[in-house]
């Protein structure tokens, strides 16, 4: 069992985890919350602002909480890393270079599209794959740090400029199935459909973006 925030905070380590709904009655109008998903972070800087801070972090990999043992003044609980199986490692390996190259091309289209004044400019494709391809050098167990491949098969699920409230939608659900899966080859060909997918929608709005500047 790991303690982070005993043996990890230390090490400028926590636990970000969602919350889920879940009914606690037979009436259905009570309802209480289960942690689902959990994702090792670490902080990466620290900035001092007059008001609060801008904390810069990074998540490293996805862990499983086993149990809450204090609510204040902040929770602290036991975790344990939670990693793929990792299975055909030369089918994977051709995979994980074929979403970096989706990837790449994506990314190399959306900066081309146009983003009202009030968006912030979309580098999320770029940093993601960055951060999946860099490898964390962390004072932890390394049973917390997943493979390279498996890091690259969650590049993928990143907004992109212009993105619908439904496309947004869509993509939240499509991240939450990516946590379930522990196949990675799974996740990386799910990737792929989706970068290839996102690539035609980014085409067509550069289309319609070349059309209105006519």
């Amino acid at each position: 069992m790991f303690k982070p925030f005993e043996s990890l905070l230390r090490k400028k380590l926590f636990v970000h985890f969602v919350l889920d709904p879940i009914l606690i009655s037979n009436s259905g109008t009570e309802a209480s919350f289960a942690a689902r998903y959990g994702c090792l972070v670490n902080i990466e800087n620290i900035e001092r602002l007059d008001v609060g801070a801008l904390v810069s972090i990074r998540g490293i990999g996805r862990v499983k909480l086993l149990n809450f043992v204090q609510s204040e003044p902040y929770l602290k609980g036991e975790v344990i890393p939670l990693q793929d199986r990792f299975i055909g490692a030369n089918e994977i390996s051709s995979k994980v270079i074929a979403v970096k190259d989706a990837l790449r091309s994506l990314n190399s289209l959306e900066i081309k599209l146009k983003a009202p004044k009030e968006e912030l400019l979309q580098t999320c494709i770029a940093n993601s794959l960055t951060w999946a391809e860099k490898e964390p050098s962390l004072e932890c167990d390394q049973s917390f740090i997943p493979s390279p491949a498996e890091r690259i098969s969650f590049a993928a699920f990143q907004p992109i400029t212009r993105s619908t409230q439904s496309e947004t939608l869509k993509l939240q659900q499509q991240k939450l199935r990516a946590m379930d899966l522990k196949d990675t080859l799974q996740r990386l060909d799910n990737s792929l459909d989706l970068v290839n997918e996102n690539i035609s929608m980014v085409a067509a709005k550069l289309a319609i973006q070349s059309l209105e500047m006519k």
